[in-house]
């Protein structure tokens, strides 16, 4: 399982390094670069330089949403591996106003942006509409300090790591985008990551 986490962080790592929408395709990988028409060939060393800038120093965050894993790792160590839920893929649509929502855990390559402890939930409209309820006209009636537990590390656009009050249903896609995780994985997740910390989700 290690060796398949760290070939996927390698792959992703490197397509987000080397990918220009203007140069020709070319996909790097270890053993050279594969060029249009199948042809392989050794990358560049100037390529060489960028892609091993881009290699994360210190521990870093795994997300595998097919396999609803967490894995918090090194190079050459999984200082973490947790069962974990991420998004559902599933589509809401409001149907008095013909907003949609889609609720996937985006793939590619972050940067962990914020830690929280204590956080709390401000429900968004979508909370609402997929209960059948009206959006409330107070802000307040929107918090939840629950949801949440006890830990979130955001790694940005609203996207959060953060606890669940239903753990018996970790190991499923079934959240809105972010990323559930157990309490005591998550207490250990937050103590060793930062602001900085690079985030791999495939």
């Amino acid at each position: 399982m290690i060796f398949a986490v760290a070939t996927a962080v390698s792959a992703l790592t490197i397509g987000v390094a080397s990918f220009d929408a203007n140069a020709p395709l070319r996909i790097s990988f270890e053993g050279g670069t594969l060029l249009p028409g199948g042809e392989v060939g050794r990358p560049s060393l100037e390529e060489t330089r960028r892609l091993l800038s881009r290699r994360p120093v210190g521990p870093y965050i795994v997300i595998d949403r097919y396999c609803n894993r967490l894995f918090l790792r090194t190079d050459d160590s999984v200082w973490l591996e947790a069962v974990c839920s991420t998004g559902s893929g599933g589509e809401l649509i409001d149907t008095l106003t013909g907003r949609r929502w889609m609720f996937e855990t985006p793939a590619g390559v972050f940067v962990v942006d914020s830690k929280l402890k204590n956080p709390w939930w401000r429900k968004p409209d979508w909370a609402f509409v997929e209960e059948g309820l009206p959006a409330p006209k107070n802000d307040a009636d929107r918090f939840d300090d629950q949801m949440m537990g006890d830990y979130a590390i955001g790694f940005g656009n609203g996207y959060f790591i953060h606890g669940t009050i239903y753990e018996r249903l970790l190991g499923v896609a079934v959240t809105h985008g972010c990323v559930r995780v157990g309490s005591a994985s998550l207490e250990k997740l937050f103590a060793y990551t930062g602001i900085g910390t690079l985030v791999y989700v495939y």
